[in-house]
């Protein structure tokens, strides 16, 4: 490789230099929200504690909005990171594990960092909106897969089309139609809805723990999650019908 060709492979210096800029003024923002809270974040707060102008800050940041959307995504990167390695190191285990696995691990993260998981499940700020398709899309749609998959583990896609689930009206069908992918094609609407059911009651449970609703269950609310977990994951799979004799497994 010629002299010339290496350098177009490597960020120039005034490159890395910007990196380096907003990873610190990421860093400097998360550190605000810790300690100062979500709803007082301000790119001038921000700037300040950096020690340089919040003129300086726009050349990087156009806006408090700017800033918040790359908090909201490296908050769901992180998350799903966790949530990740946690099923990775139980890999070795059944599904059912596996899943309660990812579950705890989710309760975890936000209770340790309950300011980040207040900026992406608490009361929303003022005027925000996260861009459509923007960088938070994908990083929350990895924390879905990641739970799709241990939770339908080893069911074919015509089993969970059969799903026992209440009679969806043709409108919600096709709404939830292509909400998942499973495989080369879409999640069946009836795991779907099962799917969001289980998200609600499990994100519910962290949400009230998370945010100090349920202190009064003390140092139990570790068992009570874990039990209710898995009694969730029992019930949902026991509205999958077995496969039938005869029928070749999904690829």
């Amino acid at each position: 490789m010629s002299g010339d060709e290496y350098a177009t492979v490597l960020p120039s210096l005034r490159q890395r230099r910007r990196a380096v800029a907003i990873q610190e003024i990421v860093d400097a923002a998360e550190s605000h929200i810790v300690e100062h809270g979500l709803h007082a974040l301000s790119l001038r707060a921000v700037a300040r504690s950096l020690g340089m102008t919040v003129q300086a800050l726009y050349h990087y940041f156009p806006n408090r909005d700017a800033l918040v959307t790359v908090l909201v995504a490296k908050a769901y990167e992180d998350l799903a990171d966790a949530v990740t390695e946690a099923v990775g190191a139980a890999a070795d285990e059944p599904a059912a594990l596996r899943f309660v696995a990812a579950a705890e691990c989710y309760r975890r993260w936000a209770i340790t960092h309950v300011e980040r998981f207040q900026l992406l499940y608490g009361a929303p700020l003022r005027h925000y909106a996260a861009p459509a398709e923007g960088p938070t899309t994908p990083a929350m749609r990895r924390m879905g897969e990641v739970f799709q998959r241990e939770m339908f583990d080893g069911f074919t896609t015509a089993q969970l089309a059969a799903a026992d689930t209440r009679v969806l009206s043709p409108a919600l069908r096709a709404h939830l139609e292509p909400l998942f992918p499973h495989g080369p094609e879409t999640l069946p609407p009836p795991a779907t809805a099962l799917l969001l059911s289980a998200w609600g009651h499990m994100h519910g449970m962290v949400v009230l723990e998370a945010f100090g609703h349920t202190s009064f269950i003390g140092e139990h609310q570790a068992e009570i999650f874990h039990m209710a977990m898995r009694d969730l994951l029992e019930d949902i799979h026991r509205r999958i019908p077995a496969q039938p004799m005869g029928t070749p497994a999904a690829p």
